[in-house]
Parts: C-alpha cells; structure tokens; sequence
C-alpha cells in the first residue's frame, strides 16, 4: 500500500436517525497533486477512477493503479479517444471510468443516467441494493455540476437520503482523516444540495470485495 490515506470516510456519522449502507474494503484518497502531477481544474474525473481502482486493487485484483497518462493511453488504444487525448486536459467521465475498469480488472459497470439533479430520489433504491450487494465505491460525474466525485455509502434518514461523498480536488499534501471530514473533502450531502439543472452520470462497478 502507498502512503495516501486510506478509508478517509471512517467514524464520520451522519447526524440523521436512519440507516447507512457503505463499501466494504479498503480504498486509498488519490486527488490533484497527490503524485505530484499537477492536475487542477481537469483530473478530478481520473483522481476518482484512481481511487476506485485502489479499491479494486486491494479486494479484488491486484492491478497497480495506473497513472494520468496511462489512463489517457488505454482510452486511445481502446479507440475512444484520439491519439491526441495523451498529454492533454481533457476531462474524463463516467463511461470513460467503466472502459478503464473493465480494461484493467475485467470488472463490468452499471452506468445510471438521471436527466437532473432533482431526479435523484428516484435511484435510491437502486444504490441502497449496489452498496447491499456489492459495496464497491460509486463514481458519479454531471454537466452543469462537473465536479466528479466518489461515492461511499448512502444514508436514508428522516428527512431523506444523502450520499457519502468523497471529493478529489482537495490539494496539498496528504492531511489527517479528521481534517479532510473537518473541512468538507469527505461529507455525507444531502441529495437537495446537488444542481437541480444538472444531469448526473453514475458509474457503479458490478464486483464484490474478496473480504467478508
């Protein structure tokens, strides 16, 4: 295992009454700068396909977490992307994050669609079964709100649902656990406070930690 730190999401609780269903297994926080290769304002799609590619790593299979450019070369050599993809600033999204999975560890994906931010109520169900049945971390991503982040669990409480979000642009070197909950980088949001007017994509890895 590197030196990222591992299970950022621990001992936070969420402060509804209610019910938490969350992964099972060990993941390490990749974000901008935490290999020191500078990637703010455009990575935080491929910080959370490495992150959850750590997980895959650590339950599953025991593939090394590939890098910026590696990730941006299996796109091209998949034909997704143009040759000139490699080296560039170009975002990644959902369905990039399931070709680079089922490429590196044969793991298919569940790709959800909702049309508006809104409409998130209407998958709660289907990711309180994912976390049930699989408990593999979840990469979600939009337009309007393109912020990609990971999601660890979901909470269904008195006053709704809300996901355990764990967000990659944080930059700097690797803080405490406590600091990174302190300050928001990992944080259970209530499905009201995502954009209304944006569409989300959510990326879920249809595969099972080898723990019990």
């Amino acid at each position: 295992m590197s030196n990222l730190l591992v299970n950022i999401h621990e001992s936070l609780v969420s402060k509804q009454t209610g019910k938490s269903y969350l992964i099972k297994g060990n993941y390490e926080y990749y974000h901008y700068l935490c290999d020191g290769f500078d990637d703010r304002g455009w990575g935080c799609g491929y910080r959370t396909l490495q992150t959850i590619c750590s997980w895959l790593k650590l339950n599953h299979m025991d593939v090394a977490v590939p890098s910026i450019r590696e990730i941006q070369s299996i796109l091209v050599d998949l034909e997704d992307k143009p040759k000139t993809f490699i080296g560039s600033r170009q975002w990644i999204g959902s369905f990039e994050v399931c070709l680079v999975i089922d490429k590196l560890f044969d793991v298919p994906c569940k790709i959800i669609h909702i049309n508006k931010g809104d409409d998130l109520k209407t998958i709660v169900d289907a990711l309180v079964k994912h976390f049930i049945e699989y408990s593999s971390p979840v990469m979600m991503g939009g337009d309007v709100d393109c912020s990609s982040k990971g999601i660890m669990g979901i909470h269904i409480g008195d006053h709704g649902a809300s996901l355990l979000v764990v967000d990659p642009h944080y930059v700097g070197k690797q803080p405490r656990k406590n600091y990174l909950q302190d300050h928001g980088w990992v944080k259970w949001q209530p499905l009201h406070d995502f954009l209304s007017s944006s569409f989300y994509n959510l990326c879920l890895p249809q595969v099972k930690a080898k723990i019990v």
